[in-house]
């Protein structure tokens, strides 16, 4: 499976998700997953935000050699899940990938609706929409950009959580 996580500079939020994915999977012994991020107004060529980089090590991941992309129509087309850090990221991605409806979600909505309807692959997560409705309060990770370490770290903790309800579930 690949996953493209998206945020808005590429540099906390994504990378963060991206790079703890990928050691979740590590752990659970998962060998047949991917992960990649990009932002849909990313700071193109630029390194982990220090802070979310500190946050991320903490947490088991790692943050070396990674560099900040810009969203792409191919980059969301290629993935097998898209997972956003807002709804308006992920409209930004149906909107240049539209075909991806089916396999784009808000992080928290995909954990959410993972854990309402036992979800078990990315089209069990589609198929829960109808059934699992959102009661309306954005599904949405608040960016850290700008604020204090005790804000990344929360993000960065909620990130993981999600993550964790996510990749002890879903498959291809």
């Amino acid at each position: 499976m690949h996953v493209l996580f998206v945020c808005t500079g590429n540099v906390c939020r994504s990378p963060t998700a991206e790079r703890l994915a990928v050691a979740y999977a590590e752990e659970l012994g998962i060998t047949d997953l991917t992960a990649e991020s990009a932002g849909t107004r990313a700071a193109v060529g630029r390194p982990m935000e220090p802070t979310a980089a500190q946050v991320l090590e903490g947490l088991g991941g790692d943050p070396s050699d990674f560099t900040a992309r810009m969203l792409t129509a191919d980059l969301a087309a290629d993935a097998d899940l898209v997972l956003t850090m807002t709804e308006r990221q992920r409209e930004k991605v149906l909107a240049l990938a539209p075909e991806q409806l089916k396999k784009t979600f808000t992080l928290k909505e995909a954990a959410r609706l993972a854990e309402a309807s036992d979800a078990k692959t990315v089209a069990d997560l589609a198929s829960a929409r109808p059934q699992h409705k959102s009661d309306g309060t954005p599904e949405d990770i608040s960016d850290p950009i700008g604020k204090d370490e005790e804000t990344f770290l929360n993000v960065g903790s909620e990130i993981a959580e999600l993550l964790g309800v996510i990749a002890r579930s879903i498959r291809v």
